[in-house]
């Protein structure tokens, strides 16, 4: 009997000094359950525990379930959720510099895109780091484009339109007035209420996220020009993910950006069906004449320039972006 109680206790004990070392990342994201993002995570949730032998386990919060990306920070920050698939905009309090892809009407091309970020990618990841965020690289959503209720196509068309802008996204914000329009902030939750109350009648949004969303149900007109490049990332709390070991840590970091990755490029591929399903749905791309895309990219550079000037992304990083665009246009023009 004092032989059965001792080993017991040494079960018991071995059980106890193996989950001290368990780790556990709660993570939101707005993604619901089944989409690409989802399954990707899940299956390399069920990797890395394997791998770990449980040492660092993934639960998560699909579907906006926890909010809008400010609410997620917030529980962030409270220790109630350890991380999330968020997009840029929603980690400007954080670190200001990571919504620099962001500016209006930056980028002319994908091509653009990806030459730019193959050599910033790893400056604004590691600024998120040294402001307390590991991130596993960022997940293209694609450009977005005016959607509006009525055709539109010159600015000064827009300005008399009631459009949206995400709550607490004081970038967008900033944007939306320097192109003389009066934002209208909501959360993501409330868009398609909006839409159908007439709280709103325009919004600036990918393809993908128009569908997936429904708010291409209650819209009518796009504007055919690529306003802004929007993107996202998977990021977890610096400190979480500092208990684990450094081969974990070595791990994690691996599969986590092979699913960015993977992600990104179906992204892409998602981003060109969608405008496919726009235009075959019946929405109506309405193409900007000459002096409109003129006008609209003077706007553009305004935004941009208050943008730095204000703060919301640094100068010298703004600088080096427009020096590598110059650089890859005088190799393509």
């Amino acid at each position: 009997m004092r032989i059965f109680r001792l080993l017991l206790a040494g079960l018991l004990l071995a059980s106890v000094v193996g989950n001290v070392h368990a780790v556990v990342f709660k993570i939101a994201t707005i993604s619901p359950d089944g989409s690409l993002w989802m399954r990707s995570l899940r299956e390399a949730a069920a990797t890395i525990a394997e791998h770990t032998e449980g040492r660092a386990t993934f639960k998560f919060y699909p579907g906006g379930v926890m909010g809008d990306d400010k609410a997620v920070l917030r529980k962030i920050r409270l220790g109630q959720l350890h991380g999330a698939v968020l997009t840029s905009g929603g980690l400007t309090n954080t670190y200001t510099d990571v919504q620099l892809y962001n500016l209006p009407m930056l980028f002319r091309s994908l091509q653009e895109v990806d030459y730019i970020r193959e050599r910033v990618d790893p400056v604004l990841i590691t600024g998120l780091e040294e402001q307390g965020f590991v991130s596993f690289g960022f997940a293209e959503v694609g450009f977005a484009y005016a959607m509006s209720q009525v055709p539109v196509t010159a600015v000064d068309q827009v300005q008399s339109q009631k459009v949206w802008v995400p709550d607490g996204d004081e970038g967008a914000q900033r944007t939306l007035v320097a192109f003389d329009i009066t934002p209208i902030p909501l959360s993501i939750a409330d868009v398609l209420g909006g839409l159908q109350t007439g709280l709103i009648n325009g919004v600036t949004v990918p393809p993908v996220a128009a569908i997936a969303l429904q708010w291409h149900t209650q819209l009518e007109h796009v504007l055919d020009l690529p306003l802004l490049y929007v993107y996202g990332t998977l990021a977890v709390n610096k400190r979480q993910f500092g208990k684990l070991t450094d081969d974990d840590q070595s791990y994690i970091r691996g599969v986590m950006n092979d699913v960015v990755r993977d992600v990104n490029g179906r992204n892409r591929q998602d981003h060109e069906r969608a405008v496919e399903v726009l235009q075959n749905q019946g929405l109506v791309w309405n193409t900007p004449q000459i002096g409109e895309v003129s006008q609209w990219q003077s706007y553009a550079d305004k935004a941009s320039g208050e943008l730095v000037g204000a703060g919301i992304v640094s100068e010298p990083l703004y600088r080096e972006v427009l020096q590598h665009l110059t650089d890859y246009r005088e190799t393509v023009d």
